[in-house]
């Protein structure tokens, strides 16, 4: 540092020491310059000689930058690039870019109206329609100005950077309206321009399940494993159930050759699933292979036992004797023989067998420890088989007035209940939420007062014994359809 200091200080001593030798060398040097100008007679000395030339020089290079100022000035006006023009455009764009920052936070913040203040100035100032024109379309969709919006996504489309961004902005739009159709194409052209799109994927497969396009669903839920954002075993699940309804809309169709194969189908890509197990079922039973049907329905009943697997295992066989169902559900009772369905498949079993202690064997205390309106009729029917007074039979009947349902098709995102399977649920449009299983009920005294019936219902003198179970039967059916 020191160094760099005294070098500094001798080039400055030696550049003031050349001046004054030169300046001591042009004052000996003598002689004059005579200028004559208008009259005017000038004698400049060498000295004064070298300070002319230099304010010449000076007075030269100043004329030329007035002169290009006002080159510069004209061709400003006239429309040309100047420096000039670039400084108004750099204020202009820096304008431009703040009022984007401004609105971007008011869209953040909530504030609509301010966003789209703040997006129309930045119009004014970008010539970036891209980048202003989506803000103006998200600030007039926050204030509820959907014409607005409309047009500015629409203005996108014509440029191949933002048209995606139109469409799915005019696909949200409609969605919204309820307009599900013209939704569904503009779906279909967003899928079109980028299949692996998460969120379209998405609405276009709830849309398709919505119209019954389960061929095109099928394609977007293959789309949404390839693209990775679908783990393979979900995707074989929502595969299986797409597939099904597939079958069932061939089924509908009366062409049972291809609705055996849609079952069959879903069915081996999702052993677990109850309706698909039943119409692999029905579809085995329709080409006369029992012996399938059977294995179908046994490997189902082990996943999960259900009413529906049951019926279909009925069917089967639909002229056989009670005693002789009752052997040959035997083979698949065997597998689940602790679970709640199997106990009330045996009970009723029992019952169409007029076999009613096994019956109440089979049932064991489930209408005390579980009470539903299934197990209660159950045992109803098997209090009057007995023989038991008609008192007591209105008694169970009473409770299961009351009772809860027991398990039922429940949407597992709104807790909707529903009579049937469906791949979407009809409350909340969730795809693939249904299952078996107990709604959450609440417990509480009935609001007719039906749980005094039985207090209230006076015996008979004699006691009745009732030979005709299937009007049992009938009224269990009547509380399961909740008529």
């Amino acid at each position: 540092m020191m160094l760099w200091t005294v070098a500094k200080v001798l080039f400055f001593v030696t550049l003031v020491a050349a001046l004054s030798l030169g300046a001591a060398v042009l004052m000996d040097l003598g002689g004059t310059l005579l200028i004559a100008f208008a009259g005017w007679e000038f004698s400049l000395g060498p000295l004064q000689m070298v300070f002319a030339g230099i304010l010449l020089m000076l007075a030269t290079w100043g004329v030329i930058k007035v002169l290009a100022l006002l080159l510069a000035t004209f061709r400003f006006l006239t429309g040309d690039e100047t420096a000039i023009s670039r400084y108004f455009d750099r204020n202009r764009e820096r304008r431009g870019y703040q009022a984007v920052s401004d609105g971007m936070i008011a869209l953040a913040s909530g504030e609509g109206r301010l966003a789209l203040i703040k997006a129309q100035r930045a119009q004014k100032y970008l010539d970036q329609p891209e980048l202003t024109t989506l803000l103006i379309a998200q600030a007039a969709e926050t204030v509820g100005d959907g014409q607005r919006a409309s047009d500015a996504y629409r203005s996108l489309l014509a440029n191949p950077d933002t048209r995606f961004v139109g469409i799915r902005g005019l696909m949200k739009q409609k969605l919204a309206e309820g307009d599900t159709f013209t939704a569904l194409a503009l779906a279909e052209k967003a899928f079109a321009m980028k299949p692996r799109h998460s969120e379209t994927q998405d609405i276009l497969l709830k849309l398709q399940s919505e119209s019954a396009d389960w061929t095109g669903a099928r394609e977007t839920l293959k789309a949404k494993q390839k693209g990775g954002s679908l783990p393979k075993d979900v995707y074989k699940r929502r595969d299986a159930v797409l597939a099904l309804q597939q079958a069932k809309g061939v089924l509908d169709e009366n062409t049972s050759i291809e609705s055996r194969e849609a079952a069959i189908a879903a069915n081996k890509a999702s052993p677990d699933l109850i309706p698909a197990a039943a119409m692999a079922a029905r579809s085995y039973i329709l080409g006369g292979d029992k012996k399938n049907a059977a294995r179908v329905l046994k490997k189902a009943w082990e996943a999960q036992p259900h009413p529906d697997l049951a019926a279909a295992f009925a069917e089967i066989e639909p002229e056989e004797e009670p005693l002789a169902r009752l052997k040959r559900f035997t083979a698949m009772t065997s597998v689940q023989a602790g679970n709640e369905e199997t106990k009330l498949v045996l009970a009723e079993l029992n019952i169409a067998a007029e076999s009613f202690p096994s019956a109440r064997r089979a049932l064991g205390d489930l209408a005390t420890t579980h009470p539903t309106q299934r197990t209660l009729t159950i045992m109803a029917a098997i209090e009057r088989g007995e023989g038991s007074d008609d008192a007591v039979v209105r008694g169970w009947l009473t409770r299961a007035l009351t009772a809860p349902r027991g398990p039922q098709w429940c949407c597992d995102n709104c807790q909707a209940i529903h009579a049937q399977w469906a791949p979407i649920c009809t409350n909340c449009s969730g795809f693939d939420t249904l299952s078996w299983r107990e709604p959450p009920e609440g417990a509480g005294a009935s609001a007719t007062g039906t749980e005094m019936l039985p207090l209230l219902v006076r015996p008979p003198e004699k006691p009745v014994v009732v030979r005709d179970i299937e009007s049992v039967i009938d009224l269990e059916a009547i509380v399961r359809r909740g008529e």
